[in-house]
């Protein structure tokens, strides 16, 4: 039997968005804080080189990298409940 979609059954991005965004924006928050209040920025070494950057930068980049994870996991949390219905 063939299922048709119709503009009820599908969320709106917007919403989508929120759904995956904040909860992600407030774990990013979360880890960056635990991670940096253990981890010297100015002590970090990738790839055997210490990092060239002013502390600012690497929490910077670390809120975005903990984001971009948090997004992810979000995101597929909502991909497989949308699925599931």
């Amino acid at each position: 039997m063939e299922q048709h979609h119709n503009s009820h059954n599908k969320p709106l991005l917007r919403p989508m968005l929120m759904i995956v965004l904040w909860p992600a924006f407030l774990m990013a928050c979360a880890a960056t804080g635990l991670f940096f209040s253990l981890v010297d920025p100015m002590e970090l070494i990738v790839l055997d080189h210490r990092l060239q950057m002013h502390a600012s930068g690497v929490y910077t980049v670390g809120f975005f990298a903990f984001w971009l994870l948090g997004i992810l996991s979000s995101g597929l949390t909502a991909l497989l409940v949308q699925k599931a219905h």
